[in-house]
């Protein structure tokens, strides 16, 4: 019932807000008949614009953008893959496969937009193609992709393969290198995908006692986080909260 009631609400908002504002009628017969995706593209097309550029409305149209057409992302990259087939337009393309996990489609793609780029190579999309075969199963082909990096100038670049080599490592049953790993790139990146990472290794391996510093790390770096980035990862916050409760309701009262 709330759901139905937000649903009406929202119709009946946006259809007094088109005859106030002078709109159309077409808008109206959309809102009237389609409640959901009417009022949401209606919002997006009309509403928000009016409201200015701001990163706040841009994340908000983007989003609803996304769920009235989730594949419009996808679109944009194959026709601009088909009008130009350059370095870039080829690893956007692979990016938008990778969103949404198809992974194995995406490391062609990955692949022939590094033969595009000058001198046939390019660390940032090798690295992305690296973290591609690893999600398609294909491990060492991952490995033997890691191992061919340059080191870059930039610490975070060098982080982010560190983080992808850990995970490796773990794969691998080299428990002591992963765990190593996830503690000394923890401490430099954003997020506290290191630290999850880290804690749930530990739990596997029967370590509780040891998973709770990295566990109360994510909690508090969550804690810091807009809603926009909890929950780009929610699922693995949740567990690393929902984990962080039950070690601490099992400690000795």
């Amino acid at each position: 019932m709330p759901v139905i009631a937000a649903i009406v609400l929202l119709q009946i908002a946006c259809a007094v807000h088109c005859v106030r504002s002078g709109g159309s009628g077409p808008w109206i017969m959309i809102i009237v008949f389609f409640p959901v995706l009417g009022s949401l593209a209606y919002v997006v097309m009309e509403v928000l614009p009016r409201y200015g550029a701001s990163r706040t409305v841009r994340k908000v149209k983007g989003a609803a953008v996304k769920v009235i057409d989730p594949e419009r992302d996808l679109r944009a990259a194959r026709m601009a893959l088909e009008t130009a087939d350059t370095a870039a337009n080829r690893t956007l393309f692979a990016d938008t496969l990778a969103e949404r996990g198809l992974w194995a489609e995406a490391i062609g793609h990955y692949e022939a937009g590094e033969a595009k780029a000058p001198g046939g190579k390019d660390r940032a999309i090798r690295l992305k193609r690296a973290r591609a075969c690893f999600e398609a199963g294909r491990f060492k082909a991952a490995r033997e992709l890691l191992e061919s990096l340059p080191p870059s100038a930039a610490q975070s670049d060098n982080d982010r393969a560190a983080l992808l080599r850990a995970r490796l490592h773990e794969e691998a049953g080299e428990d002591a290198a992963a765990l190593a790993l996830y503690a000394d790139v923890g401490e430099r990146m954003p997020g506290a995908e290191a630290q999850c990472r880290q804690a749930a290794l530990l739990v596997t391996l029967g370590r509780d006692g040891e998973a709770m510093a990295p566990l109360i790390e994510a909690e508090r770096r969550a804690q810091r986080m807009d809603r926009g980035e909890r929950a780009k990862h929610a699922d693995m916050y949740a567990w690393a909260a929902e984990t962080l409760a039950e070690l601490r309701a099992d400690e000795p009262g």
